[in-house]
């Protein structure tokens, strides 16, 4: 091999340099390397779990959150439409008190005419009693007893009001 221009002591000590360079490499720098490139991994992984996780919490919280908006649009609407069926009641409450109110005074007016009328029904009696009186006593030209005059006119004007509401 010395024709060829190895050197073979030399080379073996070459390689015998080469495999301790390389078995302290490996040991003391290949090793450190790949634990750390372990350890940035694990790392990273952690950090990309963490992130999908926070992404996770998100997405919920998201639809935590628009199911509260639904639920509150829901509930807006539910109040809206109490609020109408209340103001409903209140109106058919207040329209039927002034039917009530309104049918209260029509009868009491009814009542009232009714009194007046009797009042006046009363008095025309009396006015016609009183002219029947001073009529009579002018034809026969003396004093009647006016007493008995007007109950007598009063029992003829009682018959004839029965007889015409007969």
């Amino acid at each position: 091999m010395g024709d060829l221009g190895l050197n073979i002591p030399q080379l073996l000590a070459q390689l015998v340099s080469f495999l301790v360079l390389f078995a302290l490499l490996y040991f003391f720098a290949y090793k450190p390397i790949l634990r750390m490139f372990d350890e940035r991994s694990q790392r990273i992984k952690e950090s990309v779990e963490q992130a999908e996780k926070v992404k996770e919490e998100a997405a919920a919280a998201e639809e935590e959150n628009r199911k509260k908006l639904e639920a509150a649009a829901k509930e807006g609407q539910e109040a809206i439409a109490r609020a109408m069926r209340a103001g409903d009641e209140a109106r058919q409450r207040a329209q039927q008190e002034a039917q009530v109110e309104a049918a209260g005074l029509v009868e009491k007016a009814r009542q009232e005419i009714q009194r007046e009328r009797e009042e006046v029904i009363g008095e025309l009696r009396q006015e016609f009693a009183d002219l029947a009186v001073a009529a009579a006593e002018k034809v026969i030209e003396k004093s009647l007893d006016k007493e008995a005059h007007r109950e007598l006119i009063e029992k003829v004007l009682d018959e004839s009001t029965t007889l015409d509401k007969e």
